[in-house]
């Protein structure tokens, strides 16, 4: 693949965006990022040092988030990929990504990829990658989601119960689409994707096809 493609996956929580873009990414031979961890690192900054928001701000600039060999987020260059998925974060990240100090911190990261990329996250193809080849808007009904999330942290060890986890998301989609900055929404030209009723096969097969469509 001799020219840079930057694929923009975008979405409401827990529609399996990272699921679809790892695959995606790991078929067609190029990096993965997970913007989202990236916001929930931060999050998690927050919460170890018991900040505030404009505490947090006045921070920032020694929050230090990256990627690992293993392509897992890191914080000040300690892999957290497990402490990031808890409930606890999942409460916090939507506020944390409403700052727009962060936000442009973050956004001016995920920009500088300097290789073929598939990216999701809430804001990939209408700010990060604005030109982006290919966007992908995913969805799926409320109560799928809960209950595919609800499986992964039960499956984790956490004790949550259904409910919680539906009440966490549908807070997230309100926070998500009515932030002032960036809020969630499908770019003009993104393509949307329900997956309520598709097998993650076949989630990758309608991607591949669309991709071969688009790029």
């Amino acid at each position: 693949m001799s020219e840079r493609i930057q694929i923009a996956i975008d979405g409401h929580s827990s529609t399996g965006k990272s699921t679809l873009a790892k695959a995606l990414a790991k078929h067609l031979g190029i990096l993965y990022l997970d913007s989202g961890a990236m916001y929930r690192a931060v999050a998690l900054y927050q919460m170890k040092h018991n900040l505030n928001d404009q505490e947090l701000i006045e921070q920032l600039d020694r929050v230090e988030v990256s990627f690992n060999a293993q392509n897992a987020i890191c914080l000040n260059g300690v892999a957290v990929e497990n402490e990031i998925r808890k409930m606890e974060v999942s409460n916090k990240v939507s506020g944390v990504a409403q700052i727009p100090e962060v936000r442009r911190k973050l956004v001016e990261l995920q920009q500088k990829v300097p290789q073929s990329v598939v990216m999701d996250g809430r804001d990939i193809g209408t700010v990060v990658f604005p030109s982006a080849r290919l966007k992908l808007f995913m969805t799926a009904r409320t109560e799928i989601r809960a209950q595919r999330r609800y499986n992964e942290l039960i499956a984790k060890g956490d004790k949550v119960s259904l409910e919680e986890v539906l009440e966490n998301l549908k807070s997230r989609d309100f926070q998500d689409e009515n932030r002032d900055t960036d809020p969630l929404r499908a770019a003009a030209d993104a393509i949307y994707f329900d997956n309520s009723d598709l097998s993650l096969d076949q989630q990758l097969e309608k991607a591949i096809q669309l991709y071969q469509e688009r790029v």
